[in-house]
Order: structure tokens, then sequence, then C-alpha cells
């Protein structure tokens, strides 16, 4: 483990600080970080957040209770990484943090190189750097990773899968593993369940008449991007028409893909844009589908099963953890196959009353086994133990 000398005290009233350098400012990660800072500010930690300008990461963290910085970085590597540590660096300084939490490829790369083992260090992949690109780029990505874990007191993962294919690939890390949760409180099913709440939110989004009324919907919500592969999705849909002409398809949320994506669209495709509320869209459906590249534990398919939806995922990391025991056989199709994902969309669209049970067993599992609570408790108690400081006795834990 790395040796750190004698941090300076928090502030008067602080048991400590944390500061978290992030970068993407939007999609799972934001939203992971602002569960964080939430349930840390609550717990009387000084939470900052360090991140880009722009995206919904600054207001949300602000809002949760943490004090925002500015910090310049892109979010692919390039020229500019230099400036992106320096600047990581001077943050750093300003905010003497008793710990550092980098979350993502970007951030651990330019906040592990400006602080070097000097402050205490979780890295948080949110899934591998070396996953999301190929070549030269994806090797020296690869080599980052395995040098750069001597500078993490800890590397965290959202899923054992997400470690396994570290350790896999010779990453040599202290690790530890805790799953993403999700507001139990806030994803929940519409208040008619059922048929009958299916078709109040349906009745209640602007959607096209022929998505209200028409067949059964799949819905798939994520950043239009490679990583969450509606390409893929929209290359499977015109075979699942073959079979149910009148099923129908939206894409909630926007992204660099999303122009191409239209083009390339077959009929009965709806572009919902980005949503500030996504749970409309889920509660409507009759499934949810992400056909993802990549994931670390993705977090659309958890809000899913909390509405009491049932999803189809890619079997990939942390899609078959995310999952009740039994549904693999029906809810996991490989990654990139769309001839696979247009037999499994076909199958259960075509099956409502498969359907129904399949979302009262997500339902009752995404309730029993992804409450937030839990996860934040975990972090927060991870951060206790790299400091060497007990818990106070009258914090409120959430026990597995």
């Amino acid at each position: 483990m790395p040796k750190h000398p004698s941090p300076d005290p928090s502030p008067a009233g602080y048991p400590f600080t944390v500061l978290h350098l992030v970068q993407p400012v939007d999609g799972g990660v934001a939203r992971v970080v602002t569960d964080l800072v939430r349930a840390q500010a609550a717990a009387g930690l000084r939470v900052i957040v360090g991140c880009p300008r722009g995206g919904a990461l600054s207001d949300a963290a602000r809002a949760a209770g943490a004090e925002v910085r500015t910090w310049r970085a892109g979010r692919s590597p390039g020229p500019g990484l230099p400036a992106e540590v320096l600047g990581a660096a001077r943050l750093i300084r300003r905010a003497r943090p008793d710990l550092l939490h980098a979350h993502s490829a970007k951030a651990g790369l330019a906040g592990r190189l400006a602080v070097r083992g000097s402050v205490p260090t979780v890295f948080q992949p949110h899934a591998w750097s070396f996953d999301a690109v190929g070549g030269a780029t994806a090797a020296l990505a690869l080599r980052w990773e395995r040098a750069g874990a001597r500078w993490a007191d800890r590397v965290l993962c959202v899923s054992e899968a997400e470690r396994r294919a570290g350790e896999s690939e010779g990453i040599t890390a202290r690790w530890s593993v805790i799953r993403n949760g999700v507001d139990l409180e806030h994803f929940r099913p519409a208040r008619g369940g059922g048929d009958q709440g299916r078709a109040e939110a349906r009745a209640a989004l602007p959607l096209p008449a022929a998505l209200r009324d028409g067949g059964p919907l799949a819905v798939c919500v994520g950043r239009l991007c490679p990583q969450k592969g509606q390409d893929i999705l929209l290359r499977a849909w015109p075979e699942v028409l073959g079979t149910l002409p009148d099923a129908r398809l939206a894409l909630v949320g926007d992204g660099p893909d999303a122009e191409r994506l239209r083009r390339t669209a077959p009929p009965g495709v709806h572009f919902a844009g980005a949503a500030t509320d996504i749970r409309p869209w889920l509660r409507a459906a009759d499934l949810v589908v992400l056909p993802s590249r990549w994931e670390g534990m993705a977090l659309a398919p958890l809000e899913a099963m909390a509405c009491g939806r049932p999803v189809l995922v890619s079997d990939v990391s942390g899609a078959r953890e995310s999952l009740p025991s039994g549904q693999g056989r029906l809810c996991l199709v490989p990654p990139e196959d769309p001839t696979a994902l247009a037999k499994a969309l076909g199958r259960l669209l075509a099956e409502p009353r498969l359907l129904t049970e399949l979302g009262e067993q997500a339902q009752q599992h995404a309730r029993t086994e992804f409450d937030v609570r839990r996860t934040t408790d975990a972090v927060t108690g991870l951060y206790h133990e790299l400091l060497g400081r007990p818990r106070p006795l009258n914090q409120e834990r959430i026990s597995r």
C-alpha cells in the first residue's frame, strides 16, 4: 500500500475531506457520484467534487451537498493530458483532501499521476478503459492500468466480473467490489402497477400515437454512443418486426451517435432524446433492453428492475450479477450479436404473461439486492478503513 504523509486536519466540524475527481459529467458515472455525495455529506463529511463545467454533475453534486470546483478535462485521452494532470494537482493542493476518489479512466489517469501515492487514493474505473478502445490505444491503456495500480490504495470495482477482467489482464491491485445501487424510493413501479401503470405512463409521455396505442414497446435508455450498442439494436430490429409487426422501440438519451443512428433507424423506432426523468419511460415499457459492448455494472437495468420492468441485456461485465437467479437463460444475449438479440426480443415481446412474471421477479430482486444506501454506506466504510479511522457509533449503517 502507498505510504502517505500525515494529512492536514480537515476544517473544524468535519471528520475528514474527500475529493471526488470526475470525468465524465453525465450518465451513470455522474449519478453514482451524486449518490455518494448526498450520502457522504449527510454523514458529516466535507465533500468536494472536481469536474469539468457542463453536463449534469456540477449542479447535481452542489445540490447534494458538495463544494464543486472546476477541473478542465476532456473525456478522451489526447495532447491535453499534461495540462489536465497539472490542473488536477492544483485542485488537490487547494482542496487538501484526506482522500482522493478518482472516477473513470481520465480522472483515474490524471488524479493518480497528480498525487502518485501522496494522498490515500481510491480509483473506480466504471468499466475498463482498454475495453473502450482498440489496437495500439487499448495496449497503451492496459499498460497504464497495470502501472497506475501501484498508486491506488484500492481499486474499487462495481461487479466481480469487472474485478476479474482487471485481474485477467494482469492488473495487480488491492481490490474492493461494491456493487452499484439505485434509489429505491425514486425508482419504483407506477401506482397503478401492471397494465394500468404501463398505460398511464404511455399516456403521459409525448409519444406518437403508434407507440402509445400499438403493440409491445421496448425501451433502451442510455447515452447514444458505441458503448451502449444502440447500433446493434437497430440492426436487430427489422428481424423483430418480421415476427412482431406491431412492436415498437424507443431510444431514450442523447450522445455523439445520435444523428448517425437516426439515419440508419428502421421504421417503428422513436428517438426520445435526453430525459431529465427516465422513470416514465421505464414504466411505459414492456421490456427494457441494453445491448452494451462493455460495462462495469450498468445502472439502467437496475433502475428498470426497481420499476418492475424486465430487462434484456448483453452478457458483459456486471450483467449476470444484475439479474435475478434463473433469468440469464432468457434475459442475456452475447454482445455484438444482432441475430441473437433479435431472437430474444421477439421471444420475450411475444409473451406478455412471461414479461409480467419476469418484471415481478426483477422488482423483488432489485429491492433486495440493489439499495443505493447499502452501496454508499460500503464506500464510506472503505474510506474509514483506508484512513484508519473508526466510524462514528451513531452513524446509521445498512447491513448486508
